[in-house]
C-alpha cells in the first residue's frame, strides 16, 4: 500500500503534468486527485499550512521553478523582433511567447528556464538603466514602454532581466487577444476538459516579469481583464471562482509603438487601437525610448558587423549619418518613412553576405514604395563616395531634360516636381517645405544662383511673375 508521502508525490506529479500552479481550488485538488487515481487528498484540505484563503489552497512544491509546465502548441510559432525566422520555441526556450491563433502559450517548458538569453552585441542605451532598477527593486511597478518602431524597446527589456537574471514571460498581442489567452481557459487534454492558466496567471505564480508586447495592438474591450492585474498584482479567475495574487517580484512591463491614445504616429502602425484611458492610468509611469545617438548606434553596428565578420568602420560611420539624416528628415514632416536600428542590422546582415555596400542598402529598402526607395538610396550614394549612384529612373531623367526656366522675377518658386523622392536632395540645396500647401519652395534668390540644380523640379512661380523659357 503506498504511504502518505508516495500519495502526496504522486498528487504534485500529476498536477505537474496537468499544467497546474502552486495555488489550487478545492474542486481542482479533487479533479487532480481523481486524474491520479487517489482518494480525496484530506492531507491537504485539513492542513493549515497549505490553506491560502477560503476554498483555494497553496502548494509550494509546485512553486518550482523546474517543473512548472505549459499547455503544448499544436503549431508553435515564434515571433521575435531580435530574430529574422519563425520557429518553434524547444523544451529549453529561454523566452515564453503568447499569441493568439498560436496557442496559449506556445510549447511546453517543462525543464529549463524562462530567463531571457543574453545578446552579445546589444548595448545598453536610452532608458535601460532607469528599468533595470524599477525591475530590480522587486516592486510591483507596472511601466508602459513607447517608440517608433525597431528602436529596442523589447530588446531592452530583456536584456535587463537577463542580467538580473529575471524570468521573463512575453505576451504578443493582436486584435484578437482575450481574456481567455491571456488568464486561461479549459483545453481539451487527452479528451478532457482540463483548466489551464495562461501566461498572466504563470507569470503572476512565478513572480516573473510580465512582457506584455505590442500592447497597443490589443482590442480594448478584450483586454481589460488586466486592468486589476496592473492595479494590485492580482485577479480573479471567475471561471475556476479563485483568486491569484502576484508572487513576490511579480511585475508588469509593456510596450507599444503608440502611447495607446492613437494621435501623432499612430496613422503609420495599421491595426493600434485606442486603449482606454482608465485601463492606461494603471501604469505607474510612461517611457518614451528614442533610437540611439550616433555613437552608440556606431558602436551596435560594429558589434552586428563584428558577428557577421564584415568588420568596415567607414561603412558603419555612412550608414550611422544616412540613417540620422532620414531620421531628421522624417522628425520635420519632409518624409513619411524612417530607417530603424533593426533596419541598419538587416543592412549589415545582407552585407555580411554580399560583400556590397550598395547591394545591401537596396536589398533593404525594397520594402518601402518605389519613391521612397529611390529616394534613400540617391541619398547613401551622396553620404558615401565610394559607392555608385543607382541608376536615374525615366521620370528622373525626364526632368533634367526639361527646359530651363527664368524664374528670377518670381517672388517665390514652388518646386512642383519635387516629389517624395527627391525631398532629401532639395532641403540639402536649401529649398523649404510649406506644410500647408504641401510643396518645397525657394527663394527667386537661390534660384538665381543654383538654376541649373533645381530645373529638373519643374519650378513655378507661386505668383503671377514673369516665367519665360530660356532659348
Amino acid at each position: 500500500m503506498a504511504s502518505m508521502i508516495q500519495k502526496i508525490d504522486t498528487f504534485i506529479d500529476t498536477a505537474r503534468k496537468m499544467g497546474k500552479g502552486p495555488s489550487l481550488t478545492r474542486g481542482e485538488a479533487k479533479m487532480i486527485a481523481a486524474k491520479a487515481k487517489l482518494p480525496v487528498p484530506s492531507w491537504l484540505f485539513n492542513d493549515a499550512k497549505y490553506r491560502q484563503s477560503h476554498g483555494t489552497y497553496y502548494i509550494p512544491a509546485l512553486a518550482n521553478k523546474q517543473q512548472v509546465s505549459v499547455p503544448v502548441a499544436s503549431t508553435p510559432v515564434v515571433t521575435s523582433t531580435d530574430t529574422s525566422t519563425d520557429a518553434p520555441l524547444s523544451a529549453t526556450a529561454t523566452v515564453a511567447n503568447f499569441a493568439r491563433g498560436v496557442a496559449t502559450v506556445q510549447n511546453e517548458i517543462a525543464a529549463g528556464t524562462m530567463i531571457p538569453a543574453r545578446v552579445d552585441t546589444y548595448v545598453p542605451y536610452g532608458h535601460f538603466n532607469d528599468v533595470k532598477k524599477i525591475i530590480a527593486s522587486g516592486k510591483f511597478f507596472p511601466i508602459f514602454i513607447t517608440g517608433l518602431s525597431g528602436n529596442g524597446k523589447t530588446t531592452m527589456v530583456e536584456q535587463v532581466c537577463n542580467g538580473l537574471n529575471r524570468e521573463v514571460v512575453r505576451v504578443n498581442f493582436t486584435n484578437f487577444t482575450d481574456e481567455d489567452d491571456l488568464l486561461g481557459g479549459f483545453r481539451l487534454v487527452n479528451g478532457e476538459s482540463v483548466w489551464q492558466d495562461g501566461p498572466v496567471v504563470v507569470a503572476m505564480q512565478r513572480g516573473a516579469v510580465l512582457l506584455l508586447d505590442e500592447l497597443d495592438y490589443g482590442d480594448p474591450r478584450k483586454i481589460n481583464c488586466l486592468q486589476s492585474v496592473l492595479e494590485h498584482g492580482r485577479v480573479f479567475l471567475k471561471k475556476m471562482n479563485r483568486y491569484v495574487v502576484g508572487a513576490a517580484g511579480f511585475s508588469v512591463v509593456a510596450t507599444g509603438n503608440t502611447k495607446g491614445q492613437g494621435g501623432e504616429g499612430s496613422e503609420k502602425f495599421t491595426g493600434t487601437n485606442i486603449l482606454n484611458e482608465a485601463f492606461l492610468e494603471r501604469f505607474r509611469i510612461t517611457i518614451e525610448q528614442e533610437y540611439p545617438t550616433k555613437a552608440v548606434e556606431k558602436k551596435i553596428v560594429l558589434g552586428l558587423m563584428d558577428k557577421a565578420n564584415c568588420r568596415d568602420e567607414s561603412f558603419a560611420d555612412n550608414l550611422v549619418k544616412w540613417a540620422e539624416i532620414i531620421r531628421k528628415s522624417f522628425f520635420d514632416g519632409a518624409c513619411d518613412d524612417i530607417i530603424t536600428t533593426r533596419r541598419l542590422e538587416h543592412i549589415v546582415e545582407d552585407f555580411g553576405i554580399f560583400g556590397d555596400r550598395m547591394k545591401a542598402v537596396t536589398h533593404c529598402t525594397a520594402r518601402f514604395s518605389r519613391e521612397t526607395a529611390d529616394s534613400f538610396r540617391s541619398l547613401y550614394a551622396k553620404v558615401d563616395a565610394e559607392v555608385t549612384a543607382p541608376a536615374a529612373s525615366p521620370e528622373d531623367a525626364a526632368r533634367v531634360a526639361a527646359p530651363t526656366l527664368d524664374l528670377t522675377n518670381a517672388n517665390r518658386i514652388d518646386l512642383l516636381g519635387a516629389g517624395f523622392a527627391q525631398r532629401y536632395e532639395v532641403k540639402s540645396l536649401g529649398a523649404q517645405w510649406d506644410a500647408n500647401a504641401k510643396v518645397w519652395w525657394i527663394t527667386s534668390e537661390l534660384y538665381a544662383k543654383k538654376s541649373a540644380d533645381f530645373s529638373k523640379y519643374n519650378p513655378t512661380p507661386n505668383a503671377t511673375a514673369g516665367m519665360k523659357e530660356v532659348k
